[in-house]
């Protein structure tokens, strides 16, 4: 079997310099977890905060959000709980039954009567008020089968030409099925997740940012032939031409986040949930956190995933095999990308895709399989090597 070169040297470089004694191991897990606390904590305040508003005048109470978002943390917390007690290592033999469940699961949203359409997509399934989205397990099920499909022996990744093509496949069939959502975000943080994963496990740098050039070049291209995106990529750099339309949120967004100075209006006190900034406890959940909290509670939120990135590659360095290291950085990869999009969106440097904020933004099925997932890097990080 042909076999394309590997290890990257900027790959192994990068892990490098997150190495670490063995002495912190237990370090990196409480660093892991507090932050994860610290943003889950201050997401349901923030849920609370930013929905009552319009809680009250749509559903008569207040709490509405906030009941939903507590009862999905508690399924958050189960699932977290179950991952990290369970070997990292049994979601291998599970990787393709677990991905082709999940690609069957973002097929049935396109059919009319099973898919749940919202704001012009169909991105949901549900029977009576449950309702889940499939392309957050997709993302899981990618990390979990890629990082099957990649690791080679106990200490070494394994590229191949067979194992290129079934990730491309892969991500063509999972790209696809979320375009006719259509769901352009997901699209783009799934594959950067998985180039993500290609870069850990050893492949040629020149190769990488081929295929990285080439995905940029296809999302560009989805972006302007589609008119409604089209004005969202255009928007970004002028929101000013269409300031009651298109460029209503970033506007308000950052006048949100303008008032909130350094340390903010108060808890409670946010203008923009007053019917202003729309999307508020979701998309915009930050735009909130930064107005009532101002620049000191920005901060910890973006210090909270920070830590969660660094403390993250220690962990896929000091994995035991080279499966624990894959499923450590494509996590690590996969909240850190997430929340860069969501938090770029919010500060008007990137269109808006519709991309919750990891732990923070209220969203059920966002919440419960970030948790789950953060729970295998956990169960990572309690590894000896």
């Amino acid at each position: 079997m042909s076999t394309v070169k590997t290890p990257t040297r900027v790959g192994k470089k990068l892990l490098n310099i997150a190495a670490s004694p063995p002495g912190v191991r237990s370090l990196r897990f409480v660093v892991l977890i507090s932050a994860m606390i610290i943003l889950t904590l201050l997401g349901v305040v923030m849920v609370l905060s930013a929905s009552s508003v319009n809680d009250l005048r749509i559903f008569g109470d207040t709490w509405h959000h906030l009941k939903r978002q507590v009862l999905w943390l508690f399924l958050g917390v189960a699932s977290m709980a179950t991952t990290m007690r369970i070997d990292y290592r049994i979601f291998k033999k599970f990787s393709t039954p677990f991905l082709l469940f999940s690609l069957l699961l973002c097929g049935l949203v396109l059919f009319p009567g099973i898919g749940i359409t919202a704001n012009g997509s169909a991105r949901w399934i549900g029977v009576g008020s449950f309702t889940f989205q499939p392309s957050e397990f997709l993302k899981l099920s990618m990390v979990i089968y890629l990082a099957d499909l990649f690791s080679g022996s106990k200490k070494k990744t394994s590229v191949t030409i067979t194992s290129i093509k079934k990730f491309l496949l892969v991500l063509g069939t999972a790209s696809a099925l979320l375009m006719l959502e259509p769901d352009l975000g997901t699209t783009a943080i799934i594959a950067a997740i998985s180039l993500s994963v290609l870069f850990f496990s050893g492949f040629r740098i020149r190769n990488l940012f081929l295929m990285g050039f080439s995905g940029i070049a296809l999302l560009f291209a989805a972006s302007y032939t589609s008119g409604y995106r089209r004005k969202r990529l255009l928007g970004v750099l002028d929101p000013w031409q269409d300031p009651t339309g298109i460029g209503w949120q970033a506007l308000q967004s950052a006048v949100a986040i303008s008032q909130g100075g350094v340390s903010g209006l108060g808890l409670g006190e946010s203008r923009a949930k007053w019917g202003f900034l729309p999307f508020s406890h979701t998309d915009f959940i930050f735009a909130i956190v930064a107005e009532e909290l101002g620049f000191v509670g920005a901060c910890v939120v973006i210090l909270a995933f920070l830590s969660i990135g660094l403390a993250g590659l220690v962990t896929a360095f000091k994995a035991p095999d080279s499966y624990g290291q894959l499923l450590a950085a494509a996590i690590t990869a996969w909240i850190s990308i997430q929340a860069f999009v969501n938090l770029g969106a919010v500060l008007g440097m990137l269109p808006i895709t519709g991309v919750p904020l990891p732990f923070v933004s209220s969203g059920g099925s966002s919440l419960v399989v970030t948790m789950a997932a953060f729970g295998i890097l956990l169960n990572v990080a309690r590894q000896k090597r």
